[in-house]
């Protein structure tokens, strides 16, 4: 099954067990989101990626340019190990991470969380490839992917267990739209997969063809 079919029936489970009212106040929030058109300043393909240096699980500053492939680089944006779409992308890229190799890609995860909360997510996961903390959403705000939770999606998490100022040490309760890019080793960015639709993500094949194309 594809990760697109995998999210998919995610999305199906979970629409038939959230309360309504719940559902409601979250569909109006991506709908916003849409209405937006936050991403119009995104990245885009062609544009140059910029470096930066983040903090891995283990509390170490990492470059993206010290990270690339031999051909590629792989960078996907996730909102949070408590998402369970972010996980069900991660556990998808982390068995993919051998063809990726295979192809000459690094991959490279980026998150909000604290370092901490993202060795915690790695280990769930078994990822074997760098997470790296994006603290106060710094650099996801440079490439323009940032949002802010509106305050009845803020109090839904809640109610739901999901404490996203645990998980990222403030209170701004931004968050990055789930994104991937393919850049290639002069950092232009060749490929990209945004959507304000947290519930699905980049395919893998449609990753694995954007490396091929190099």
């Amino acid at each position: 099954m594809s990760l697109t079919e995998t999210l998919a029936n995610k999305n199906a489970e979970s629409r038939a067990r959230i309360p309504s009212e719940a559902l409601e106040i979250m569909d109006r929030a991506t709908n916003s989101l849409k209405d937006a058109h936050i991403l119009n300043n995104a990245i885009k393909v062609n544009d140059t990626f910029p470096n930066a240096v983040l903090k891995n699980i283990n509390g170490d500053n990492k470059g993206i340019d010290s990270l690339k492939g031999e051909k590629a680089t792989i960078i996907s944006f996730y909102r949070g190990g408590w998402c369970p779409y972010c996980n069900i992308e991660l556990q998808a890229l982390q068995t993919a991470l051998p063809e990726f190799n295979e192809l000459g890609a690094n991959l490279i995860a980026i998150t909000p969380e604290t370092p901490d909360n993202s060795l915690s997510t790695s280990e769930k996961n078994a990822l074997s490839f760098e997470v790296l903390s994006d603290i106060d959403n710094t650099f996801a705000r440079e490439i323009g992917l940032v949002f802010k939770m509106p305050k009845e999606l803020q109090e839904v998490y809640s109610k739901f267990g999901i404490d996203v100022k645990k998980h990222n040490q403030n209170d701004d309760y931004e968050l990055p739209i789930a994104a991937t890019f393919v850049i290639d080793n002069n950092n232009a960015v060749k490929y990209v997969y945004t959507n304000e639709d947290y519930t699905k993500r980049a395919d893998i094949n449609e990753i694995k063809s954007a490396i091929k194309s190099l």
